[in-house]
Parts: C-alpha cells; sequence; structure tokens
C-alpha cells in the first residue's frame, strides 16, 4: 500500500504569477476586452516594484530558516517534553543506535529511557505482527523474547488454544500454520508513529500507530491481502537490563481515507513480499 497527496495549484483566468530570484514576471490580458491575448500595449516593467518583491521574499526566507533553526534544536535532550507528554514530540531520528544485539531475529539491548522504549515497542509490534505468530514454536520464541518471564507463561496457553487448527484455516493455513504450495502468507506490521503515554524510569507506557497488512495472496485465496490501521499500547517494564511487555492492547485506527491506487495482483503481492525486508525501527 502506498500513500500519495496530489495538490492541485490554480491560477485566475488569463493571469500567471511567478515568483522567483529575479523577480515577478506577470502576463495580462490586454485592457479593452479583446480577445487576443498577445495584443495590446505592452506595459513597462516597475523595477523598483520587482525590487521591493525580491526583498521581501528573501526576508522571509531568512525568517523562515531562522524559525526552523530555532525548533531543530528541541530535538536533542527532548527527553524531558516527551516524559511531561507535552504536545506531539519530533519526528527527525535522535542519530541514538536504537538497539546493541539481537534476540534471535528481535532486535534486543534498548536504552533505558523514553526513547529507547519507544523503540522496543515498535519493534515489538512488527515482531508480534509477524507471520510468525501462526506457528507454535515461532510463536513461543517470540512471545519469550517480548514478554517478561511470568507474562509470557501466561500468555502462551492461551494463545495455542487462539491459533488452533480450525482458525488457521479460515486464513488459509493447515493446521501447522503453512500455507498451501504456491501461495504465500502476508502478515506485517509497519509502525507509522509512537507516543509516550507515561515514563517512569523502570516502566514505561507506550502507544504504536501502525498500518499492518494480513491475507493470502495466491490463486484461488478466499482471503486477499488488505490494509488495516491500528494503535497499540505496550505497557513495558525494565527487566534484566532491557524492556519487556507486561501487558498489551489494541484498538482500531486511526485509519486515513482510502487511496485511489488500484489493487495489485496476488503474483505482485507475492514478489513484494520475497523482495522487501522489514527494518529495525528506531525513535
Amino acid at each position: 500500500m502506498s500513500l500519495g497527496d496530489e495538490h492541485g495549484y490554480g491560477s485566475d483566468t488569463g493571469r500567471t504569477d511567478r515568483v522567483g530570484g529575479s523577480g515577478q514576471t506577470r502576463t495580462r490580458l490586454p485592457e479593452g476586452g479583446g480577445s487576443d491575448v498577445y495584443g495590446g500595449a505592452r506595459r513597462p516593467v516597475r523595477t523598483s516594484r520587482s525590487l521591493i518583491t525580491v526583498v521581501g521574499v528573501v526576508v522571509l526566507l531568512i525568517a523562515a530558516i531562522a524559525f526552523a533553526n530555532r525548533g531543530d534544536g528541541g530535538v536533542e535532550g527532548s527527553g524531558d517534553e516527551a516524559k511531561r507528554g507535552d504536545g506531539a514530540e519530533p519526528t527527525a531520528a535522535s542519530g541514538v543506535r536504537p538497539v546493541t544485539n539481537k534476540n534471535g531475529a528481535i532486535p534486543s539491548g534498548y536504552a533505558q529511557d523514553d526513547q529507547g522504549a519507544q523503540s522496543a515497542a515498535s519493534n515489538y509490534a512488527v515482531a508480534l505482527g509477524s507471520d510468525g505468530m501462526f506457528q507454535k514454536d515461532s510463536r513461543h520464541r517470540i512471545v519469550d523474547a517480548i514478554y517478561t518471564p511470568d507474562t509470557a507463561a501466561k500468555l502462551k496457553g492461551p494463545q495455542d488454544k487462539a491459533y488452533d487448527p480450525a482458525f488457521l484455516k479460515k486464513l488459509g493455513l493447515d493446521a501447522n500454520g503453512n500455507p498451501p504450495q504456491g501461495s504465500t502468507f502476508v502478515s506485517r506490521t509497519i509502525p507509522v508513529g509512537t507516543k509516550v503515554e507515561s515514563y517512569s524510569g523502570d516502566t514505561s507506557e507506550v502507544s504504536v500507530w501502525y498500518t499492518g497488512l494480513i491475507g493470502m495472496s495466491g490463486k484461488g485465496s478466499t482471503d486477499p491481502v488488505s490494509s488495516t490501521w491500528k494503535t497499540w499500547t505496550f505497557q513495558l517494564k525494565w527487566v534484566g537490563g532491557d524492556w519487556k511487555v507486561t501487558a498489551d492492547s489494541q484498538k482500531d485506527g486511526p485509519a486515513p481515507v482510502p487511496g485511489d491506487v488500484a489493487a495489485s495482483t496476488s503474483d505482485e503481492i507475492s514478489k513484494a513480499v520475497e523482495e522487501y525486508g522489514g527494518f529495525t525501527y528506531a525513535r
């Protein structure tokens, strides 16, 4: 799925204004209501007015740059603002390495601060939304790597019951979570943004706004790959030198208006899933 915006730029009939580094150029219809757009007397260029316009544009540009630089100054050291929860957090990358190592295929070793908690929540959402959750062995590995030991022990049994053969069959998978030959099962979580709901040093609550892909890509599939928008909230605790999940919940949205991009064929989706890998996310 791709997002895109189209912006239209209107103009007055018979008049085109362009502001550039060399001044202002205006094309007008001849006075007197004639239909010949190239006819009529040509007005002299007013050098002083053009110069004033250029100076005005330069002044506004300098002011905009100064304002932007003032805003950038708040990116570093923004942890205190994030902890207070005042307004939106900066979207620019901090430059801090998000993790130091991996626990299997899952990034681990996050910093014990609000940014580390956000990075952990984002990558945990990716792992918990992956196709590995539909096979028992890989699901247990993911749960053990993400949740606290006590929470993981409580989750495995109920999850095994939830991912029973009847549920897997509805998705087109066999009892072991495998897709039919020639088909590709798709389950991906793509974080869009994070929000610190609370932070106290060794505990944190982080919400991850994400878009997801799920479905079966292949001929004869009755459950084609579709997209969804949800918010996943994680309760995190600092355990054994890393952030671990103690509880989590999901809710629908916020969801944007669907775009007008035509749906791809199953072959195109399968190829994209094979060719495009995921990311390690960082706040």
